[in-house]
């Protein structure tokens, strides 16, 4: 009988050692507008595959550049158009794009302040000259609603106006600032911005104006991993999402390959 609990410890154990040799690191470059999202399936692809997600967060065009200068990674979140780049540049292998969820440039104020008239490109522009400051993303660090933001200005004929009371901000959710009485107005994609404690959501840009940027995910030509990136992805795309996307200022999207 001792022999034979022997011989079952030693299968348990060697089982366990198997499972530990057979886990790995999946990591995944993702801009912020699906950051949280995927932190709350974190854990449910962890339990069902016994891998490890590391998540690293920065603007869309920091990580494309990223990926073009060689950075090792599994899966890439980012924008719609520079995963059709990496594709053609093979960073990513073609025929894995899959399109996630929507988003569209909203405006918060802090809480108690009161509520700008956005409701027209010409009344969103009244407004903006009006604030005494605002905030957006920074352009030069490849932030998506920063670099159709500095376009819109000079397209309304305001970029010279805005520029002084302008605060950039590198990465991450500009209404922290706001949040904290440093800034007015902060203007970014509604995912980031929308449900910062101490601020209140003021609402979308008005149609004429809005820009909505579509997020795809992608997975690396050389990752060693890529049945588990694709699992991954499949948990992003499940019917669990779907109820997840607009309490987190997300739109699904039609999807297209």
């Amino acid at each position: 009988m001792q022999a034979i609990w022997g011989w079952l410890g030693s299968l348990i154990f060697g089982l366990i050692l198997d499972q530990a040799a057979h886990a790995a690191e999946i990591k995944v470059l993702t801009a912020g507008v699906m950051k949280e999202i995927i932190l709350l399936l974190k854990p449910k692809f962890e339990k069902q595959s016994g891998h490890n997600l590391t998540v690293n967060v920065a603007p869309a065009g920091t990580l494309a550049k990223r990926i073009e200068a060689g950075e090792v990674f599994d899966l890439a979140v980012i924008t719609r158009p520079a995963i059709e780049i990496l594709i053609e540049k093979g960073k990513i292998a073609a025929g894995s794009r899959t399109d996630l969820a929507g988003v569209g440039i909203g405006v918060v104020v802090k809480t108690g302040a009161p509520l700008p008239d956005i409701s027209t490109g010409d009344s969103f522009k009244r407004s903006v000259l009006a604030a005494k400051s605002l905030t957006h993303t920074d352009p030069a660090a490849g932030a998506t609603s920063g670099i159709y933001l500095a376009k819109l200005f000079e397209r309304l004929g305001i970029a010279d106006q805005v520029k002084s009371k302008v605060i950039l901000v590198p990465g991450g959710s500009s209404a922290l600032l706001v949040a904290r009485g440093e800034v007015e107005l902060a203007i970014q994609q509604i995912s980031e911005i929308f449900t910062v404690p101490g601020t209140t959501y003021v609402g979308p840009l008005p149609a004429e104006i809005q820009n909505i940027t579509v997020y795809s995910a992608g997975v690396s030509t050389n990752t060693q991993q890529a049945d588990a990136a694709r699992a991954f992805i499949r948990i992003l795309t499940g019917p669990e999402v779907a109820g997840m996307l607009k309490p987190h200022g997300l739109n699904p999207v039609i999807v297209e390959r």
